[in-house]
């Protein structure tokens, strides 16, 4: 994203407890309307017309990265189906808990390298996470209804990044020219807490229907970030570069850039609640999004779970796509599933050329929605 920046060498992490991966800088992202997610960012909470009354039945995931025709691969990932196993006693709080994060580096790969070792450190022990339920909840679904613990929550997200960009300005290690974008998503029973900054996005797949649920922070795309950094003296030039150096208007690190207090740390933390129409989502960074509609990514990401079941094989086939349409960024995908009924592959005709078909042609896209229907 450090318009010019040079190449360096990746040193790729490769912690225990963590299933990681890794990806971009210079990315540019093609224009989105803002009415795609004005709708839906203008409140914090965001709930569904049909709210599932308990947690999903079971959640999984899978990921795929790839370098693309970069020199270098400088996203990071991370996907924990099952927090549990990682913050033991700990944490209490009685529901089932996931977490899934992207970093997408720039100007080196030490950025996102260093939030993701420290990603449990910074997101749950040292930005005031509660650890236990709220007292008096008698289960999952008053744990997650519970207003003051759910504000807790935020505001700890919201802490845990500006303490990764401080860590990250006090590490001798990482150069001030260095930087990341972040999102992180958080499942707690039927609750996700979603925190972002940056140009990564999150896109909910509900009844097969595309929802964006992050804000991509680019001045070419987002009115309110390019009036924020302009009131403060600064301007884009014609490829949407900050100040004629970043792509994004928020990210962690890339302190020679943060005094004027033009890019920022700050995320923007949301909440939703799961429905009984929701049946994943789609976690990328901005490489995918350069060449993908957020409607065409779900429904080739839809189709294939309904050939394999297979979150994994999904994550891997939406990014060899992109590379077809020839994506030019680092490319890394996270599908999460949590739909509570299994995707079963569609039934195929035995003799598609019979005279039985001939008169009523298979319609092989059946269930899916049109690639230009998109969710505003």
């Amino acid at each position: 994203m450090i318009a010019g920046a040079a190449d360096m060498m990746y040193d790729q992490f490769n912690p225990s407890l963590l299933q990681l991966a890794a990806v971009s800088p210079e990315s540019t992202s093609v224009s989105i309307s803002e009415n795609l997610v004005v709708s839906l960012l203008k409140s914090t909470t965001v709930v569904g017309s049909t709210t599932r009354k308990s947690s999903p039945a079971s959640i999984k995931s899978g990921s795929h990265t790839d370098i693309g025709t970069r020199r270098l691969n400088e996203d990071q990932h991370i996907i924990i189906d099952d927090l549990s196993k990682h913050l033991g006693d700990a944490y209490k709080w009685g529901l089932p808990s996931s977490f899934y994060a992207i970093f997408d580096g720039h100007g080196g790969s030490e950025a996102a390298s260093y939030i993701k070792e420290h990603a449990l450190r910074l997101f749950f022990e040292d930005s005031d996470l509660p650890q236990a339920a709220p007292a008096g909840a008698s289960d999952s679904d008053d744990v997650v209804d519970n207003d003051l613990f759910l504000k807790q929550v935020e505001e700890s997200h919201h802490k845990a990044f500006l303490q990764a960009d401080q860590a990250l300005a006090d590490e001798c290690s990482v150069s001030g020219y260095c930087g990341t974008t972040a999102l992180t998503v958080l499942i707690m029973g039927r609750r996700i807490i979603i925190a972002n900054a940056g140009d990564c996005r999150a896109v909910l797949c509900r009844n097969g229907s595309a929802m964006q649920i992050t804000e991509d922070h680019r001045g070419s795309t987002c009115l309110h970030e390019k009036e924020r950094c302009e009131r403060l003296g600064g301007y884009f030039d014609e490829d949407g570069y900050l100040n004629g150096q970043l792509g994004v208007t928020r990210a962690l690190g890339d302190w020679h850039m943060k005094k004027e207090k033009l890019l920022i740390a700050e995320p923007d933390v949301r909440q939703m609640v799961l429905t009984d129409d929701d049946e994943f989502m789609i976690i990328a960074c901005d490489g995918i999004w350069d060449v993908f509609a957020n409607q065409e990514a779900v429904s080739l990401v839809r189709r294939q779970l309904r050939q394999h079941n297979d979150p994994q094989n999904c994550a891997k086939e939406l990014i060899n796509q992109a590379l077809r349409l020839h994506a030019t960024d680092n490319l890394t995908v996270i599908v999460v599933c949590f739909s509570s009924h299994t995707c079963t592959p569609t039934a195929q005709p035995r003799f598609p050329n019979s005279r039985l078909f001939r008169k009523k042609p298979l319609n092989i896209f059946q269930g899916d929605v049109k690639l230009d229907q998109v969710v505003t």
